[in-house]
């Protein structure tokens, strides 16, 4: 596990969902996003549209946060796609940039690192636009990407990688359709800690895309819980309103204005 999987190889799905499975990174960002979609006074039936939905863990916490919901997902890699289907899910092997359903059908897309991942130049605009289309008037989508930190990087069009200053994503959601209710930088306070590792893996690669760095924990004790409280704490400041000045990701909740 010490190497860095690149982006769409079996490893990194590996690895993927090992992580969603069991850190705290990836738990906190749920509560997160959770905290967010409480804005959205989502109602008690409705169709979500997960876009680059890996393996389906995220598309698993929310039809059980949301029984009531019908799911279905979207992924580039036939690895990620066969692991959700094998779990029971709904999902079609797809393109970001052609989704598979029918215009004003889903009332929430969910795209989580997707973004930052799309071909250059104007792959993820065309991607918003696309979810902007299949959303119904009035439907939310939940983003999120990584977001220039420390070190800074440059766009890597080898490796379709990116790294977004808010106001640029911002930017594109309003040029897409989207009314933003809330977007911020998130894991503010323990993104710090990977700085040397980011600055580490810029050094070696050369490029700004270096594999997936984060590596699986062993087990879920007092410092599993203690982070994951902190990053529900950013979400709570970050529902209620706050930008947050540092973070190494981006999360947004935006709307498709409502027909009058």
């Amino acid at each position: 596990m010490s190497e860095a999987p690149r982006i769409f190889s079996a490893p990194y799905y590996e690895r993927m969902r090992l992580l969603e499975a069991g850190s705290w990174w990836n738990a906190g960002m749920r509560d997160i996003a959770a905290q967010l979609l409480e804005r959205a006074e989502l109602p008690k039936n409705g169709t979500l549209v997960d876009v680059g939905c890996g393996s389906g863990q995220t598309m698993s916490w929310f039809e059980h946060e949301h029984p009531g919901w019908k799911s279905a997902g979207i992924d580039v890699s036939i690895d990620g796609v066969n692991a959700a289907r094998a779990a029971g899910l709904d999902v079609t092997l797809a393109d970001a940039l052609r989704l598979p359903f029918a215009s004003r059908t889903a009332d929430l897309i969910i795209t989580l690192d997707v973004l930052q991942h799309l071909p250059f130049p104007d792959g993820d605009v065309d991607c918003l636009k696309e979810c902007a289309r299949v959303l119904k008037p009035g439907g939310y989508i939940f983003v999120r990407t990584n977001c220039q930190s420390i070190p800074r990087a440059t766009d890597d069009p080898a490796n379709m990688f990116r790294k977004y200053d808010p106001a640029d994503l911002e930017r594109k959601l309003i040029a897409a359709g989207f009314d933003v209710i809330a977007l911020s930088r998130a894991n503010a306070i323990l993104g710090f800690a990977e700085v040397l590792r980011e600055i580490r893996a810029s050094r070696e690669s050369g490029s700004g895309y270096h594999g997936l760095l984060a590596v699986p924990e062993q087990n879920r004790g007092l410092g599993y819980s203690a982070k994951r409280a902190v990053l529900r704490a950013e979400g709570k400041l970050i529902s209620g309103g706050a930008r947050l000045p540092a973070g190494r990701s981006i999360v947004a909740l935006c709307r498709i204005p409502p027909q009058i």
